[in-house]
């Protein structure tokens, strides 16, 4: 089994979050490619899983300027393809995973996981559950 995680983090919560995620991911028997989103491209569509990880910016949005762009780039190629998400956020409700799970879903991507949020820097029970997503989409 091989995943890909693209991710792309401001202050670094996600950052972890995608470590973690790896971490977890390798511990069930998978093999990880970890990619920033400014170093990634449709490449990442070849493994098995693509994990996207991007935290909550603005109004509840994906990150503008790089992640977004990816996102676009690769929309109309994600049908039939297994993904997960995740992301940190610091305020707000979590709208903005649930409006990106829907668009990745009507675009015919299988969501394989509960998408995963974690408020701030993933720490004790967060950091686990980073840990238990990673071991879930391994499987």
């Amino acid at each position: 089994m091989q995943i890909a995680i693209v991710y792309w983090s401001g202050t670094g919560n996600t950052k972890e979050m995608a470590e973690l995620i790896k971490k977890g991911a390798e511990g069930a028997g998978a093999s990880v490619i970890l990619t920033e989103v400014s170093d990634a491209d449709s490449s990442a569509l070849a493994a098995d899983v693509l994990a996207l990880g991007c935290p909550s910016m603005g109004v509840e949005v994906l990150e503008e300027e790089l992640f977004e762009p990816y996102i676009a780039s690769i929309e109309g190629k994600v049908s039939g393809k297994k993904l997960a998400l995740f992301g940190s956020y610091g305020w707000g409700d979590g709208e903005w995973m649930k409006e990106w799970s829907d668009r990745m879903e009507n675009a015919g991507a299988m969501l394989i996981e509960e998408s995963l949020i974690v408020n701030d820097t993933p720490a004790g029970e967060s950091a686990q559950q980073c840990l238990d997503f990673g071991a879930a989409i391994a499987k």
